[in-house]
């Protein structure tokens, strides 16, 4: 860590003593330099929800340090998940002792909620990893970075310990990292390639989907290529540059071309039978390493749904 030190770390906590050069710096910003191995989004966290201090006051992320101030980050210690561990057969696609890559099947919800309780993915690695995931997310998503929809397959991350989980959270916020989904969509797309740029948030009239709005949503980017085409179906891979919830089914309806099976945001009714939920496959994933800073791709295999139904359509 760099600037003054002024106590090891006491369980959880973490004392420092503002330099002269950083005199007049925002409260996030300074100790962004002084505590690096947290990010600069959890620290902001941790000065919301009151767990940081200037000279034993509480203070804003907006807040000016001055020189001689004695700042206190308190880390709240990790709960023990009180979600049973299951012995849930996973198919591996990346693991050390930092991460852990998954290739998700059809059906899996990420984490535990009302209603799925048990045989999620999180019961899953609990069992597998045998505690050693990082508790920034709390009980019921350890690990747990970013999400992908239950019926979406393919490449998701989780995190070992929180010094990982940290460093693949700051590396999604900066998109940096590469993720490529696989997707059929209705209609045939005419051009071979493009980008969708537009403000994603919760839909105005129905608060379980997400909507393109005028005003009020986050920035959302797509870019998508052709990979094949038939008369009724194209076949696309789309890669994300900020990932919104439901931001490929939201993006690729405004179009007019929504996912085949995607009864949310696409037709009711469709045309293959026991089709369950969208055909969007997260195929590559490509990240920075958070120790040794190596870049890691993994490339999930298509599921066996999915190939069935490009030899059909195809």
């Amino acid at each position: 860590m760099h600037g003054t030190e002024n106590a090891e770390m006491e369980l959880n906590s973490f004392c420092f003593v503002v330099t002269e050069e950083m005199e007049g710096e925002r409260m996030d910003k300074c100790l962004s330099s002084l505590a690096d191995s947290l990010s600069r989004s959890y620290l902001q966290k941790l000065i919301n929800d009151g767990n940081v201090t200037i000279n034993g006051q509480k203070c804003k992320a907006s807040s000016r340090v001055k020189t001689e101030d004695q700042l206190r980050v308190c880390v709240p210690l990790a709960v023990a998940p009180s979600v049973t561990p299951e012995d849930i057969s996973l198919e591996i696609l990346y693991e050390d002792s930092e991460v852990i890559v998954i290739n998700k099947p059809k059906g899996m919800v990420v984490h535990p909620a009302p209603g799925h309780l048990s045989g999620t993915l999180v019961n899953a690695l609990l069992f597998r990893c045998q505690g050693q995931l990082s508790g920034i997310n709390g009980v019921l998503r350890p690990g747990i970075v970013h999400r992908i929809d239950r019926d979406t397959t393919g490449s998701i991350i989780a995190c070992k310990n929180d010094r990982a989980h940290n460093s693949i959270a700051e590396q999604l916020k900066n998109h940096t990292i590469v993720r490529r989904y696989h997707a059929i969509v209705h209609g045939m797309i005419k051009e071979d390639q493009g980008t969708v740029h537009t403000l994603i948030g919760r839909h105005p009239s129905d608060r379980k989907k997400m909507a393109v709005l005028s005003r009020g949503g986050k920035d959302a980017v797509t870019h998508y290529h052709v990979l094949e085409r038939s008369d009724k179906f194209t076949y696309i891979e789309c890669r994300l540059e900020t990932g919104r919830t439901h931001q490929i089914r939201v993006h690729m309806a405004h179009l007019g071309h929504p996912l085949l099976g995607d009864a949310v945001y696409g037709p009711k009714n469709c045309p293959y039978r026991n089709l369950e939920g969208q055909t969007l496959h997260a195929k590559i994933l490509g990240f920075r390493h958070p120790v040794s800073d190596e870049y890691i791709e993994t490339d999930a295999p298509l599921p066996e749904y999915f190939v069935r139904l490009l030899q059909q359509i195809f």
